[in-house]
């Protein structure tokens, strides 16, 4: 999704949140139970766009019918290098229905997790605010 790396890759979280759906689920690294919504879903991106340091795109695949997509990241949370993928997958609109974000390694993970929970109650605070 070439629209969605370049708003990632430039910092414009306002178009990344233009091409999310009203119903987007998204499915943290984290959490077990997934996040419905675009307003949640803005406030997490937009959140982790802050802790992600050297954050890159290296890699990006496409399905043949243009509805999925798998982007592959490098980051940095603190001290700890990590890599990842966004995969996403987009509805008959083109707008961004499914965001799942795996990460690796564990050490990784685990201090992205921390930088974010430390936030959280920002980040549902934004969300609520979005919503109304």
């Amino acid at each position: 999704m070439r629209a969605f790396r370049e708003a990632v890759e430039a910092g414009d979280l306002d178009a990344v949140e233009a091409l999310l759906a009203e119903d987007v689920v998204f499915s943290s690294p984290a959490v077990f139970k997934p996040y419905q919504g675009k307003a949640i879903t803005a406030a997490i991106l937009r959140t982790v766009a802050g802790v992600f340091e050297d954050f890159r795109y290296d890699r990006e695949l496409t399905s043949a019918d243009g509805r999925d997509h798998a982007l592959v990241f490098n980051a940095r949370v603190d001290d700890r290098e990590l890599s990842g993928c966004d995969f996403i997958h987009v509805d008959e609109d083109g707008l961004i229905d499914a965001l799942t974000v795996m990460v690796r390694p564990l050490s990784g993970l685990q201090a992205l997790a921390a930088a974010m929970g430390a936030q959280f109650e920002r980040i549902a605070k934004e969300a609520e605010a979005r919503s109304v």
